[in-house]
């Protein structure tokens, strides 16, 4: 553990969080994945203790503690409990357009209910035919006076069904590319907002993801988010603060199979002698070991820079690149996991057949890693032509 990077106050804070993780969450883990319900005792939970304030400043009824801080709490309770830790993740995404760009009345009205867990927060983007290509969205919206009305559909949306407030896209300029969406917060009460279905899904089986149906939604235009037209710029700014969330919960997923892989090594003995101590099971926990701290020391230079007040265009690269790292770590680290355990990480009495599946969604949703290696890419080529720039002026 890095020791040094974490102040004595955010330790304490960690290892609140820690024990809560594994005395309160941990032991429902197995049930929550098997019933396939969402966990509202862990909402509960949080609610009770404070958890959603880590992502929230004190004006807004949050502990101000940073972004740090609130991605090591996702790793903590990701260690235990992959679902749990994604109520927290989404929670962020979910709010982080009032953040970013809502006016000071939209966040009044929001985020303090946000912040104390009262509400619940989505993110809907994304659309059967349009993941990755956000440009070819076919929501559409439309100004009727004092109100937009919205039509269309979302795919695979986080917190459908649960969530009391939305954060949607939608084209105010059909026939313009990304320039014409536009960004609004959507209440759960709204006329003509419903959840179409819930998906069965292979992995964190006990988070909700659904179909979001806008059959001539109406929303008042005070809900719209920033100006027409600003969207797309909203929603990547947006997903260059959520995704080490994903990350955060990769890496917790990941330690949380290490971890477990270890003790199981310990105790487990063949041939006379715990298998730890045979070369090739040891020599895989410490790759293990070592892909967990390398990819926790890129997020947690993704928090610090966030805390540091880092500009939008710094946070780009470091952001894909947490995102990348974390979630292949965590489908190597949780594969290598199941091997250590043999037969028995292929059944589900053991936690690491869990963390293997749960593992998986890491390295698509959010952006998958394909996207992610295109925009660290095209970050590397951003600046080193400012580089060149620089050195011809």
């Amino acid at each position: 553990m890095p020791w040094d990077v974490l102040t004595d106050e955010q330790r304490e804070l960690r290892d609140v969080v820690r024990t809560l993780a594994r005395e309160r969450i941990g032991p429902r883990a197995a049930e929550i994945d098997e019933s396939h319900e969402f966990p509202w005792d862990v909402v509960e939970l949080y609610r009770e203790q404070g958890i959603f304030g880590l992502l929230f400043g004190e004006e807004w009824g949050g502990t101000g503690t940073g972004t740090l801080l609130a991605l090591v709490a996702i790793e903590e309770i990701a260690k235990v409990c992959a679902t749990s830790s994604l109520i927290l993740a989404v929670q962020e995404l979910g709010s982080l357009g009032l953040k970013l760009a809502g006016s000071q009345e939209q966040k009044e009205r929001y985020l303090p209910k946000l912040a104390s867990g009262e509400w619940l927060g989505a993110y809907a983007l994304t659309e059967a035919g349009s993941g990755s290509d956000s440009a070819a969205m076919r929501t559409a919206a439309r100004r009727d006076g004092d109100e937009y009305v919205l039509s269309g559909g979302k795919r695979f949306i986080t917190n459908a069904g649960v969530a009391n407030l939305y954060t949607v896209f939608a084209k105010t300029d059909p026939d313009a590319d990304h320039t014409g969406i536009s960004a609004f917060v959507v209440e759960s009460d709204a006329p003509g907002f419903q959840v179409a279905r819930l998906e069965p899904k292979m992995g964190i089986a006990g988070s909700t993801t659904g179909e979001l149906i806008f059959d001539e939604c109406r929303v008042p235009a005070a809900n719209l988010l920033g100006e027409e037209g600003e969207g797309f710029r909203i929603a990547m700014r947006i997903l260059d603060r959520s995704r080490p969330g994903v990350a955060a919960q990769a890496l917790g997923i990941a330690q949380g199979a290490t971890d477990y892989a270890l003790e199981y090594a310990r105790t487990r003995e063949t041939m006379g002698q715990p298998i730890a101590e045979h070369q090739l099971v040891a020599a895989k926990l410490a790759d293990m070991e070592t892909k967990c701290e390398a990819a926790r020391g890129l997020l947690y230079r993704f928090g610090r820079m966030v805390d540091d007040g880092a500009p939008d265009d710094d946070l780009t690269k470091a952001s894909a690149m947490a995102k990348l790292f974390c979630s292949d770590v965590a489908m190597e680290v949780t594969t290598d996991a199941v091997q250590v355990l043999g037969g028995y990480g292929y059944i589900k009495e053991y936690p690491v057949e869990r963390m293997m599946r749960d593992a998986k969604i890491t390295q698509i949703y959010e952006g998958t890693n394909e996207i992610q290696r295109i925009v660290i890419a095209r970050e590397m080529l951003r600046e080193q032509r400012a580089f060149l720039l620089a050195g011809v002026m």
